[in-house]
């Protein structure tokens, strides 16, 4: 999963940025509004972290600019933190299309589990622990089971599946897994996406899924299985996703 993070702070920025990256996450980092603009318009991210007191363009005029966009780009969620604590201020931010606001000084923890949650939200899943036949995958943990027993998968092949899964029954392209796996700094190409992905089928065969491929579309999680995500309270929710 690929997150934009805009913070002007150094000291700030260098270390959530870091956090994200200890949880696996593929991170941009940069630190005032024009660039922020920019990254939005180049590159498709999972999720935005915004400030809102930006050099050069507010974070504000970041998100309006964000959300009124006709593209796909302007879907992507955005969680605002900030020093600006105020009701007015959270109201103002909510308002302007942001999906949830956390005000500093924050819990890294914390932070983390704000992320999680809006990518769960936003692929419609409602917990942590994706159910798939016989296996299953921890958001959180990137830790994926077959039957309870752990597969032992690279950081690449784990992020790989998070994403078919999160979109199963629907194509995935090379492309998007690049974009969805890749910070600006990260050497990766399409090639070695097909390599992680034929590495991937071989481990998910014993368990009974099946990563297809759509020529001209890219791979998916078998159609024909179910997706099945269970809350903490053990209510589960099971849906046939298709092909779209």
């Amino acid at each position: 999963m690929r997150i934009l993070l805009v913070e002007d702070d150094a000291e700030l920025g260098s270390g959530v940025a870091a956090s994200l990256k200890r949880e696996h996450y593929a991170v941009d980092w940069v630190t005032d509004g024009p660039a922020a603009a920019t990254a939005l318009t180049t590159a498709q991210y999972d999720l935005v972290i915004l400030d809102l007191g930006l050099p050069r363009m507010s974070g504000l005029q970041v998100l309006r600019q964000l959300r009124a966009r006709s593209d796909a780009h302007k879907a992507v969620p955005v969680l605002i933190a900030t020093a600006m604590d105020s009701v007015t201020d959270r109201v103002e931010g909510l308002d302007a299309g942001a999906d949830d606001y956390v005000v500093k000084p924050f819990a890294l923890d914390e932070l983390h589990a704000r992320v999680r949650a809006l990518i769960r939200r936003r692929n419609a899943a409602t917990s942590n622990m994706l159910v798939h036949g016989r296996l299953t995958f921890d958001i959180a943990s990137r830790q994926a089971a077959s039957d309870g027993t752990p597969l032992e998968l690279s950081v690449r092949e784990a992020g790989i599946l998070e994403v078919l899964l999160l979109r199963a029954g629907r194509a995935v392209t090379k492309e998007q897994l690049m974009e969805g796996l890749c910070a600006w700094d990260s050497d990766i190409s399409l090639n070695a996406i097909e390599v992680y992905v034929h590495r991937l089928r071989k481990k998910l065969e014993p368990a009974g899924i099946q990563v297809r491929t759509f020529r001209g579309l890219g791979y998916c999680i078998d159609k024909a299985a179910q997706v099945t995500t269970s809350s903490s309270t053990g209510y589960a929710e099971t849906a046939s996703q298709q092909l779209q």
